[in-house]
């Protein structure tokens, strides 16, 4: 694999959209607990690498996006107003999905972002449709699709994975392993931990990659966009990575103890990882750290006042964007 070189400005951008997802989840957590955001909510807390690594190698004016649930981080690395994203999050009709939505089912179609869904597994089939479609389009767009370990056992991600490997779609399927379904270990429920290798039978390439380090979600992001744009069909990168959080806000996380989380905030976190690679390149310069975490906590709050402060939808809006 080639490997690609960073300025620190550079480095400096990626520690900035990772503060910014993850001091977006943290208020998104204190909403939920005052009751401004109801509903399921699963944060992303711990694997901020991968949705801002993968940004860098998108194309935002033509690739598209699918991803599961544990979708806002998507939402902001696609360069969505973060409030209209916090807003769909209260429920208010500002929201990026007029509050219909909530948490796990935001979409913009006008940022190519379809989702957000609800059902496990259900993006490798819709984003493999999604790809069909760069390919009748022949547009050059790439379709990303996430989804998570728990995600791999279900049936449906091998009928898109046939029919994406013998069409050659244009489809990048990353799968956020971060070791729990809910509340099972991968250890407990896959006969074949080495989720990357889950496409073999259907001629799929893939890859194992260190979620919690941006270098490395970027380079590897980049060499299977590009696989996938220039027509050689699907390719499989598994993100290894860590929630640290539970599965959502009703999650107690019971099945893992609370040393195995700490240790791998001491000694894996991807933010305090970039934190040390701008510091070994120019010495870390606090000024500027602090500069960027009061710009990132400005917007956030802006966009929690936004939220909180946004009418609720009106009851007709029941019936509007129903199909039936």
């Amino acid at each position: 694999m080639k490997t690609y070189s960073y300025s620190v400005k550079d480095f400096f951008r990626f520690y900035e959209n990772m503060l910014l997802i993850r001091r977006f989840e943290e208020k998104c957590a204190q909403l939920y607990r005052k009751g401004a955001i109801g509903g399921f909510c699963h944060l992303y807390i711990g694997q901020e690498a991968i949705a801002a690594g993968m940004k860098e190698v998108t194309s935002l004016d033509k690739d598209s996006i699918i991803t599961t649930y544990r979708d806002h981080a998507h939402m902001l690395m696609c360069e969505i107003d973060p409030k209209v994203i916090m807003a769909e999050l209260a429920g208010k009709v500002t929201g990026c999905s007029k509050g219909k939505g909530g948490s796990m089912h935001m979409f913009s179609r006008q940022r190519r972002f379809y989702g957000g869904h609800g059902i496990v597994g259900s993006p490798a089939s819709i984003g493999t449709g999604i790809a069909f479609s760069h390919r009748y389009k022949n547009d050059g767009g790439v379709c990303f699709c996430y989804f998570g370990d728990g995600a791999v056992n279900q049936g449906q991600v091998y009928e898109a994975f046939n029919m994406a490997s013998m069409w050659k779609l244009p489809v990048v399927y990353v799968i956020e392993n971060n070791l729990y379904a809910m509340g099972t270990s991968v250890k407990r429920s896959h006969a074949n931990q080495d989720l990357y290798k889950r496409g073999e039978p259907f001629n799929i390439p893939g890859k194992t990659v260190d979620g919690m380090k941006i270098q490395e979600v970027m380079e590897a992001g980049r060499e299977a966009c590009l696989y996938a744009r220039n027509g050689k069909g699907p390719i499989i990168l598994e993100m290894q990575t860590y929630r640290y959080m539970g599965h959502s806000m009703s999650d107690p996380a019971t099945y893992r103890t609370k040393e195995e989380v700490e240790h791998v905030k001491t000694t894996r976190d991807p933010i305090e990882h970039i934190k040390s690679v701008i510091a070994k390149k120019q010495g870390l310069k606090e000024s500027e750290i602090k500069d960027i975490e009061a710009k990132v906590n400005d917007v956030v709050e802006k966009a929690a006042d936004f939220a909180v402060n946004s009418p609720i939808p009106q009851e007709a809006e029941l019936y509007k964007d129903v199909l039936i």
